[in-house]
């Protein structure tokens, strides 16, 4: 797996890519919790059976899930680190997708983030680069741009 902070190529079943703060520092095979959802309470109006008013209340962000990724950096586990020590460090990104040539083909951007669970990897000898099962990352929102 080669992540070229110049370039930004991914190769092989890494495809997508973790930006810090405007910095390359991991690709990952699997990204979950890219959602957002409008959270709602009910209210019943007396004397209405027909329907119950459904009236937003905020906005609630899942946590994002990176899996099976690697990294030539101590970026991701410092910032994890820290963090579990009791200095949480907030941090804006962005989770890249590429097309097979190599191009970006989407973005989602995340906000405020910080990590909240950090799964190591089965190790392997053969590889020099540092693996990562699994990132969680709580943040303050999202957004989609897409790259035509």
């Amino acid at each position: 797996m080669t992540v070229a902070a110049s370039n930004h190529k991914v190769n092989g079943a890494f495809r997508f890519v973790v930006e810090l703060d405007g910095m390359l520092v991991a690709g990952f095979s699997e990204v979950q919790g890219l959602e957002s959802q409008i959270e709602y309470e009910e209210i019943r109006e007396g004397g209405v059976n027909g329907y119950v008013h459904r009236l937003p209340k905020g906005v609630r962000n899942s946590p994002i899930v990176l899996r099976r990724g690697l990294s030539s950096s101590q970026e991701l586990w410092n910032w994890y680190s820290q963090s579990s020590l009791g200095t949480v460090s907030r941090k804006s990104g962005s989770i890249i997708l590429y097309k097979q040539d190599g191009a970006e083909l989407c973005r989602w951007n995340f906000f405020d983030a910080y990590p909240t669970k950090w799964t190591g990897p089965s190790l392997n000898a053969a590889t020099s680069e540092v693996a990562i099962e699994t990132v969680e990352l709580v943040h303050n929102g999202i957004k989609t741009i897409f790259r035509p």
